[in-house]
């Protein structure tokens, strides 16, 4: 997701874009795409009539805050710049909690599908898509929602700039698996700017976003510190982190060695902790929007991220070809409320929840 003004190290000017999401670990088949919009065939019979068909959904209604499942009208057409998604896999994020009171308003409408990441095949497009056609497979991270509902459904209506093309290779359990945790390891990382030999501090590297910066740190050479129960600590190295800590240490600070050049915070309450271990002049990056007051020279920001369609292309490459690790769980959407609960309540077990369709 491309940082909109995105700014570099040491600018003052870190701006915090509160119109997209908090994407830090904040707590430790489809119907028949032909049936609709293909302009050969005729309408089904419901729509014939002027009325939308339903389709099933999980997400919130409009008297109660609980998620639950729904039947939910079918998207519009896609408008111009847009595309219609037959949902393959939709993937499930701490994130999530905030689009149900607005504190992350991603233009929800209740009734409404919750979910701002997936994967699945394009249905059709808008006047202006070039990029894609009809039968395409991508996967997006969409916020807004331009159909005010979101991936956790059978169609979703998305704007095509916030897509990529999914390679063959990539299931669309690992697809859906990628677009937010993925991003947002990569935003944060080019922020921090890092150079090959110097030295990165991740807090909850075996989350799912934290596993993917350890990869793609370690990838450029940076030599990676990671948090994380000692169940994943093997995990972890052969990941490419060169230390990992466990943070059920209440002295795990100790254990590490200080003058971090920089440190990427992706455990809620632990930016306070790492602040002093970052050296002199250094860097810190909270995806948990509690980056530390400045001292001792040390840049200190929350990141908050945008969809990019060519960044999450570059991320699904990677991923297809196996240089990127994933450790998506399919669930299927009938399971939806249980899989958010599990989520919140910081029980995925490092891997990424995805619900199926279907």
């Amino acid at each position: 997701m491309e940082l909109a003004g995105r700014t570099r190290r040491g600018d003052k000017d870190l701006r915090r874009q509160r119109s997209t999401v908090r994407a830090g670990e904040m707590f430790h088949s489809t119907p028949p795409p032909d049936l609709i919009f293909r302009p050969a065939l005729p309408s089904r019979p419901d729509t014939a009539r002027g009325q939308r068909s339903t389709m099933k959904a999980c997400g919130v209604s409009r008297a109660q805050p609980e998620v639950t499942l729904l039947e939910l009208p079918e998207p519009t057409p896609p408008g111009p710049g847009q595309i219609l998604v037959a949902v393959e896999a939709a993937g499930v994020g701490p994130w999530d909690v905030l689009e149900i009171d607005s504190s992350w308003d991603v233009g929800l409408r209740p009734p409404a599908a919750l979910g701002v990441e997936g994967a699945g095949n394009v249905l059709a497009v808008g006047t202006g898509v070039t990029r894609f056609s009809v039968g395409d497979r991508v996967l997006a991270h969409a916020a807004p929602l331009p159909g005010g509902s979101g991936f956790w459904a059978e169609r979703i209506l998305i704007n095509a700039d916030h897509a990529a093309a999914c390679p063959p290779e990539l299931d669309a359990a690992h697809a859906a698996a990628l677009p937010v945790n993925g991003l947002t390891a990569l935003q944060a990382l080019e922020k921090l700017d890092l150079s090959p030999g110097q030295r990165l501090l991740i807090t909850n590297g075996a989350g799912a976003t934290g596993a993917l910066a350890v990869q793609l740190a370690a990838a450029q050479g940076i030599e990676v510190t990671a948090t994380a129960s000692a169940t994943g600590a093997e995990r972890l190295i052969g990941l490419g982190a060169r230390e990992v800590v466990d943070y059920h240490d209440p002295h795990w600070t100790t254990q590490v060695r200080d003058g971090f050049d920089a440190a990427l915070i992706i455990a809620a309450g632990t930016a306070v902790e790492a602040l002093p271990l970052v050296r002199d002049g250094g860097w810190l990056c909270s995806l948990t929007s509690d980056a530390p007051a400045e001292e001792r020279g040390i840049t200190s920001w929350d990141l908050y991220i945008e969809p990019n369609g060519a960044q999450l292309a570059q991320l699904a490459q990677q991923a297809a070809t196996g240089t990127l690790k994933l450790a998506p769980e399919p669930m299927p959407l009938s399971e939806g409320p249980a899989a958010f609960t599990r989520v919140v309540a910081g029980r995925a077990g490092g891997k990424k929840i995805v619900l199926i369709p279907g």
